[in-house]
């Protein structure tokens, strides 16, 4: 009998698993209550995109623009956002076929093809590219195969240690820019006591044992993997309704039984929610659960950042299909200093995300839910930002089309930190999983919930085929 699958939510999380189930023969029916589809990692179009849509849409993902330039209401009054394409938010992913989501778009039976890069590091005197050099790894090659062959035991042994701790212990020379650079990036959080061992190094030993892009961007922008996910569900006989909102998710003697909107309920076999996990008692009562999985997911923090959309003139071809890391000593901030990304792979011309003869350059910086409400705190890390674009490029004001600053205070579902514990994809409830980057999975936000969907695809394999 074939398995009717409800999924709740079309962010990346919940798309990936309806594709990869739908393609197995599952029934797969998707909720998402927003009328557009990739949740916050969605993407805009600029020739249609309002300035109400813009700012009702960013609300709604715990977002607003405290700075622009010129002002957002001379920028789409003066069309100025035609021929681009505008994500929500900065999501930095992996790049080539290997990575995370390439494999996951393998799976589905489809193929996005992903723009990669290294990384490279801004300094006063312009930047290093690539950070780590080919002498660097000939230098760190006993610890780099003593992390590609640790075994989980030593990963969870290395989850309560501290970035801070390890810096300690470990560090020396360049290894001590890397640990304080590459875990912060990670997890999107500056704080080096908050940060585990273990869950830097599983990332970045994934990686390895891939060999994929550090960095990388779809062709087409963010939506391009939604599309080919939406797309597939239907292939394979899926339904998705949006605009559709889930008030209710039906326990039925300790197990998931279907869900009601609006109009109508619904059975269903399986319940798969995509939400944030914040928000799950909103449409299922905590008397169902135990006690202290409710505290818990009551008590789990985001991140947040500010970004930056550049539209430049022109752009140094040195510097067009690359990656930078920065990192602001003494920024005033919780984790005291603060590191940040600029993209120039966003500013090839194969990426088509903006008109031809200009350049779309996606930043950010990290920060706290807190401070990404703060204008105050906002405003040096604005100067921040600018500063590092500047020494890559002097004078770019010069060259600059238009900028939008988008803060978040929500950016990551779930932080990734010693003591933010995320829950496991297996609800307590029967039948009731979670996906996306709230929960226990490798990576953070589009990583990790795109393994989120591929492990629980994994789990619902064994567990009906023993059944």
């Amino acid at each position: 009998m074939t398995k009717k699958v409800c999924v709740i939510g079309a962010g990346i999380g919940g798309l990936t698993i309806g594709a990869l189930l739908s393609k197995k023969g599952y029934s797969v029916t998707l909720f998402e209550k927003e009328k557009i589809l990739g949740g916050r990692s969605l993407t805009f179009n600029g020739d249609t995109l309002t300035l109400e849509d813009y700012r009702n849409t960013l609300s709604k993902f715990s977002m607003s623009v405290p700075f622009s330039e010129p002002s957002l209401e001379d920028i789409f009054n003066k069309n100025m956002l035609k021929g681009y394409t505008l994500d929500l938010g900065f999501h930095s992913i992996e790049g080539g076929t290997m990575s995370d989501i390439g494999r996951a778009i393998i799976d589905t039976g489809n193929k996005v093809e992903m723009l990669g890069t290294k990384l490279g590091l801004i300094n006063n005197n312009g930047f290093m590219f690539p950070l780590v050099t080919t002498k660097d790894k000939f230098r760190f090659l006993p610890s780099i195969l003593r992390l590609y062959l640790s075994g989980e035991s030593t990963m969870k042994r290395l989850d309560k240690q501290s970035i801070a701790e390890t810096i300690k212990i470990y560090g020396k020379g360049k290894m001590i820019t890397i640990l304080e650079l590459l875990p912060r990036v990670a997890t999107t959080v500056n704080d080096l006591n908050k940060i585990s061992t273990g869950e830097s190094f599983r990332a970045t030993q994934s990686s390895l044992r891939r060999g994929s892009s550090p960095v990388g961007y779809p062709r087409g922008g963010l939506v391009s993997l939604s599309n080919t996910f939406s797309e597939e569900i239907k292939r394979n006989n899926g339904k998705i309704h949006l605009g559709k909102k889930i008030n209710e998710i039906i326990i039925d003697n300790g197990s998931a039984s279907g869900v009601k909107t609006d109009d109508k309920e619904y059975n269903f076999d399986i319940v798969i929610s995509n939400i944030l996990v914040q928000h799950l008692f909103n449409i299922i009562s905590e008397k169902h659960f135990p006690k202290n999985y409710v505290d818990n997911l009551k008590s789990l923090e985001g991140t947040g950042s500010l970004c930056a959309y550049y539209s430049l003139n022109k752009i140094d071809p040195k510097l067009i299909g690359k990656s930078f890391l920065f990192i602001e000593r003494d920024a005033g901030i919780k984790g005291n200093d603060a590191v940040g990304m600029i993209e120039f792979v966003t500013a090839l011309p194969e990426a088509g995300i903006s008109p031809n003869s200009k350049y779309l350059v996606q930043s950010y910086i990290i920060c706290t839910p807190e401070e990404a409400k703060s204008k105050k705190t906002l405003e040096k890390l604005r100067e921040m930002l600018d500063r590092n674009l500047e020494i890559l490029i002097p004078n770019f004001h010069s060259l600059l089309n238009w900028a939008i600053y988008p803060t978040v205070w929500h950016l990551d579902g779930v932080a990734k930190t010693i003591d933010n514990i995320k829950p496991d994809i297996k609800t307590p409830i029967s039948n009731l999983y979670l996906v996306g980057d709230c929960v226990k999975a490798p990576g953070i936000g589009i990583n990790c919930a795109v393994n989120s969907a591929r492990i629980l695809d994994d789990m619902l394999e064994k567990t009906f085929n023993t059944s």
